[in-house]
């Protein structure tokens, strides 16, 4: 535990997460302050919820976002490491205070515009944050923690979180604006996977063949995958349910830019081949490399 939360400066302020974390601060106060905020848009999260009290107080919005993410930085600080911490609580201060000091005109009234343009600007602003090791938004920590504790999944306890907010917008500002918010949290959580996990997302890959050899070989010795290998029957079609056959069922988790490539290879050795694709929230052990690193 001591070597966990020990601080590394070094990497606080490596030039890296330096240029991550204020890129993804700026991109985020564009949103904020050039589409979102003029126009009684929300975000989801720790946003979403400073952009609501901030309508319905008319308080400085900086002090919400501070405000709301402590119970964040502090879980952060115990669960995960200080260096984790530190980065969060310096990017959320560092968007805090850049909030008052930079004027960004309003870009657009079209309320498409600021729901895809928005939505894609804070959704860049906390991926590239996140890249940087550090996050503005707090909530998924948050969520992750409470689900420990009342065994509601992550997911659950973030739509919950996040249909309170949108239900107060709806009452408060009104039903068309807390459906366009909907619309710009959809996008942001899209551009964020995508700049956090990029194309090389995780996604597990699965084949049934005749040719179930050839297809292990393509797998491990053309692409340098990892193959995990069940025991199956391939057969009963409609046509013809009296006819199986045993065959090993190969499984292998590649990236999204490696599927088409591994099914062309596949489908010259077996066109008809069965293919099956799934997401991976998480890939932990086993000979993957990394991702991401914090």
């Amino acid at each position: 535990m001591v070597v966990k939360n020990k601080i590394h400066w070094k990497s606080i302020y490596s030039v890296k997460s330096i240029i991550y974390t204020v890129l993804g601060v700026l991109c985020a106060i564009v949103a904020l302050k050039g589409f979102m905020m003029p126009n009684h848009f929300l975000d989801g999260g720790v946003t979403g919820l400073s952009i609501l009290a901030h309508e319905f107080t008319h308080y400085n919005i900086s002090i919400f976002l501070i405000l709301f993410n402590i119970p964040f930085l502090v879980i952060g600080y115990h669960k995960i490491s200080k260096t984790f911490a530190v980065r969060a609580f310096l990017a959320v201060l560092l968007l805090s205070v850049l909030m008052n000091y930079i004027d960004i005109p309003v870009v657009t009234n079209d309320k498409i515009l600021i729901a895809v343009f928005g939505g894609f600007l804070i959704g860049l602003g906390v991926g590239l944050v996140i890249k940087g090791g550090g996050v503005i938004d707090g909530l998924e920590i948050i969520a992750d923690y409470t689900n420990k504790k009342s065994g509601f999944s992550t997911g659950e306890i973030i739509l919950l979180i996040n249909t309170f907010i949108f239900l107060t917008a709806a009452f408060g500002l009104g039903i068309e604006p807390a459906m366009y918010s909907i619309l710009t949290y959809f996008t942001a959580v899209k551009t964020s996977d995508y700049v956090v996990d990029g194309f090389e997302e995780y996604t597990a890959l699965t084949v049934v063949s005749k040719h179930h050899e050839d297809v292990k070989h393509i797998i491990v010795n053309d692409f340098q995958r990892a193959i995990m290998v069940y025991k199956g029957e391939r057969g009963y079609l409609p046509d013809s349910f009296d006819l199986k056959y045993d065959c090993d069922i190969v499984m292998s988790i590649v990236t999204r830019l490696e599927i088409h490539r591994i099914k062309n290879a596949i489908l010259t050795k077996d066109p008809e081949a069965f293919f099956y694709v799934q997401s991976i929230n998480e890939v932990k052990g086993g000979i993957v490399k990394q991702l991401r690193k914090h």
